[in-house]
């Protein structure tokens, strides 16, 4: 599911944003990365729905999800490189 989050995450433009223009404990405090958590939570709810239902209904879930992409998974890092002009 991590892969899955992180791909549609990694596809919001704002995001993007976010990550070239902040320090990385700016980015995790950032209520859009919330949001779009969230959103992206529900994109993939009927693909892995007991796990979607898990992290929707719990902020603890959601909050390891986001240590996961933030840490191992290095969201804001990956961010930061689709900002790089190419």
């Amino acid at each position: 599911m991590n892969g899955v989050l992180k791909g549609k995450l990694l596809e919001n433009a704002m995001l993007v944003e976010q990550a070239a223009s902040n320090s990385k404990e700016q980015f995790a405090n950032s209520p859009d990365l919330n949001k779009a958590l969230i959103d992206a939570i529900m994109e993939t709810l009927e693909a892995h729905q007991i796990m979607s239902h898990q992290a929707l209904n719990s902020a603890r879930v959601r909050s390891g999800l986001k240590e996961i992409l933030l840490e191992p998974a290095q969201l804001y890092e990956a961010l930061r490189e689709r900002s790089a002009p190419l």
